[in-house]
């Protein structure tokens, strides 16, 4: 580092975890700034590079963006792309941890709810269910707990239900979570910290189960209403 505290391009390389090669691809791409040239062959680096470059790796490895995006969302609002790349880590680390603190293992699901195993096998095969050697998720349990009600209420194999029912509740909910988690991608980050943002998302996990529930209901009832019509 010189007296003004710029790098050269192997203290950035150090410093930022990444090679003089993945660097100059980056300035090429227009995704760092130019450097403070001194002569044709000597450059400076000023050292919130690093930070930089360090947000431009975890797009890339953790969100899939292409350079060119990733160029875009930089240019846009730098401060923004780090707090949506914060909060998408705080979210996730809050899931694990729930996840791993709640988990009931195999044989306790299996004294508590009448379903068989291999019906329990074949939703993790499908990965409705997800166990690991710990046993189920808080959400896995309550898969568990909703099929065996309707099993109870005559949804079973006689009338022709079956696991493969539950792909279609997948199916349909994928594309809703995919827009849900952009809505909140695009308004959250930058309007109030991490911290905060992560306990609104928490907090609307129960209302939001609440919600479409309700709203399943009405357009069931709808749905029947329309075919008795029709």
């Amino acid at each position: 580092m010189n007296a003004d505290g710029m790098l050269k391009m192997s203290e950035l390389a150090e410093r930022s975890g990444v090679s003089a090669g993945t660097i100059k691809h980056y300035l090429r791409e227009g995704l760092l700034p130019e450097p403070v040239r001194t002569s044709r062959n000597m450059a400076y680096y000023p050292p919130e590079f690093v930070e930089r470059i360090g947000l431009i790796k975890r797009l890339q490895e953790q969100r899939f963006m292409p350079l060119r995006l990733i160029k875009r969302v930089i240019d846009e609002d730098p401060e923004r792309a780090l707090a949506m790349v914060e909060l998408e880590d705080r979210i996730l680390e809050r899931a694990i941890t729930a996840q791993e603190s709640g988990r009931v293992s195999r044989a306790e699901v299996r004294r508590r709810y009448d379903i068989p195993q291999n019906v329990l096998d074949r939703l993790a095969e499908l990965g409705i269910l997800t166990p690991t050697a710990r046993g189920y998720d808080a959400d896995d349990v309550q898969i568990v707990e909703a099929i065996g009600r309707f099993r109870t209420g005559g949804y079973d194999e006689a009338l022709g239900f079956t696991v493969y029912d539950t792909l279609r509740y997948r199916e349909a909910l994928e594309p809703l979570v995919a827009e849900e988690v952009r809505v909140l991608l695009e308004r959250l980050p930058g309007e109030v910290d991490v911290e905060r943002a992560a306990q609104i998302i928490a907090s609307g996990a129960e209302p939001l189960r609440e919600l479409i529930g309700a709203m399943h209901s009405k357009l069931l009832l709808a749905e029947l209403r329309r075919q008795r019509g029709a």
